[in-house]
């Protein structure tokens, strides 16, 4: 089994590029995000937990959000892969997801950084905006902050992954199919290996 990371700031199109990994791979795709929203609307009890803190304006603890990848991880036993996407996100989390993974009889082989400049950001986002309608996808000044969280907070994440010798860069300001080339080509890589 192949696991990756594929890691970026917000509108650096993971999403893209994972639907794509997932048509040519088989992997399973977990934007912890989209499984936010799945585990609240079916009101699971996990959902339930989460909730709870969100009602009091907390962050959701690092062990709840494994504890819904270590389910999600578990009900799909025959995929040849899994992409996380949108997590980790600090370090505590990333040794978590590697603890995680372990103790499934797997571990992460690769993290792999779409990087995309602060201007490209707000501009991809701005339209994804314009037909989304989502209130954090249309104010300059959130998009703004996004990328910056991401630089401070979420960034070291790949200085984690890099010491291991795991951590890969593309330049995501190129077109898609050419970021998708070059992400290939690290998968492919590795999972002939």
């Amino acid at each position: 089994m192949y696991n990756l990371i594929l890691f970026g700031p917000p509108g650096s199109g993971k999403g893209t590029q994972a639907e794509l990994l997932v048509k040519q791979y088989g992997f399973l795709h977990i934007s912890t995000g989209d499984m936010f929203r799945f585990e609240l609307k079916n009101n699971t009890a996990l959902g339930q937990e989460a909730r709870a803190y969100m009602d009091r304006g907390d962050l959701v603890p690092d062990e709840v959000t494994i504890a819904m990848l270590r389910k999600r991880v578990e009900e799909n036993p025959d995929v040849t892969g899994i992409i996380f996407d949108g997590f980790p996100r600090t370090d505590p989390q990333a040794a978590a997801l590697n603890e995680l993974m372990e103790k499934l009889g797997s571990q992460i082989d690769a993290l792999i950084l779409l990087d995309i400049n602060e201007d490209e950001v707000v501009r991809r986002i701005l339209g994804r905006g314009a037909t989304s309608g989502r209130a954090d996808d249309m104010k300059q000044d959130t998009i703004r902050t996004r990328y910056q969280n991401f630089v401070n907070y979420t960034n070291p994440v790949y200085d984690y992954y890099n010491k291991m010798g795991l951590a890969h860069k593309v330049d995501g300001m190129q077109k898609i199919v050419q970021v998708a080339l070059a992400v290939d080509n690290i998968v492919s890589a590795e999972v002939k290996d």
